[in-house]
């Protein structure tokens, strides 16, 4: 027995690379997995590895980009399994260039897959799984969003992706604090690993050892997502785990850091001393990825 054992588990862009490794991973805990990925093809031939390993899995070529077309995803992982536990928001693209010399389509593509992606497969699904919580259904239910290291500190040559995955984090902690009561857990990950994504713009970075422990390896990051999607995690929401090879952290955010209180409304003229003073007195700044 698995700790995802009579658990369904959807999960997007899992055709390939980070997806694949967890739909392998939660099927060798004991999860039905939904393998949906545009490119129907890659999808099937995911599905058709966990088959081969014992599990059950269907492929699903539906579009996450419209509620519509997340219905028809969720209706047929339905069909398929009788319910969905666990969504594991994975699927993106990238468009890279300088802020200046993004194209509207550039914007548009990136938002739309990342960030609206992540709203309309959780929405119809979370409407699904409040439903059931006020009928009186038990309901221990999971969504796993993919933010990214550039979301997080941002990244140069990727305003549009770094946009996006900044608002996944932030979409992650509202949806923690308004759908806990009806048994639905959130959080999200900053995964960092060997994917077509990666290998196009880090060649060098995540090139497979020759010997010794791969720590670009998606199915690292696999480990920690599919403890998420299990019922051993329900007392876990709201937060931003960051994932490589062994590594595994909490990314705490923006907060408040120091404070000068004038007990009355600053003169413009004066806040010079001011904020270099809070500057001088805050967490020094990370290096910005990109350079």
């Amino acid at each position: 027995m698995g700790i995802c054992t009579q658990r369904t588990v959807l999960i997007t862009g899992a055709g390939g690379g980070l997806g694949r490794a967890y739909a392998l991973a939660f099927a060798a805990e004991g999860a039905n997995i939904v393998v949906n990925d545009v490119r129907l093809e890659a999808a099937q031939a995911v599905a058709d590895e966990v088959t081969a390993l014992g599990g059950r899995a269907l492929a699903n070529g539906g579009d996450i980009t419209s509620v519509a077309g997340a219905q028809d995803i969720v209706n047929a992982a339905l069909a398929a399994f009788g319910e969905v536990h666990v969504l594991v928001n994975n699927a993106g693209i990238l468009r890279d260039r300088m802020f200046l010399s993004l194209t509207e389509g550039d914007w548009d593509a990136v938002i739309r897959v990342h960030l609206k992606g992540h709203f309309c497969l959780a929405n119809v699904l979370g409407r699904r799984w409040r439903d059931l919580a006020k009928a009186g259904n038990p309901v221990d239910a999971r969504i796993i969003n993919t933010s990214s290291g550039a979301g997080l500190q941002g990244s140069i040559g990727q305003s549009n992706y770094a946009a996006a995955k900044a608002g996944i984090a932030g979409l992650t902690l509202v949806q923690a604090a308004e759908l806990g009561r009806y048994g639905i857990t959130v959080n999200c990950l900053a995964p960092a690993a060997r994917t077509a994504m990666t290998e196009a713009g880090m060649p060098d970075m995540v090139k497979k050892p020759l010997d010794g422990f791969d720590v670009w390896d998606p199915m690292n990051v696999a480990s920690i997502v599919v403890w998420l999607g299990s019922t051993l995690s329900g007392h876990v929401s709201g937060r931003c785990f960051e994932a490589k090879g062994g590594e595994l952290s909490l990314a705490d955010g923006w907060r408040t850091g120091s404070i000068r209180d004038k007990g009355a409304r600053w003169n413009p003229s004066e806040l010079t001393a001011v904020v270099d003073h809070l500057v001088q007195q805050g967490v020094p700044a990370q290096k910005v990825y990109g350079t």
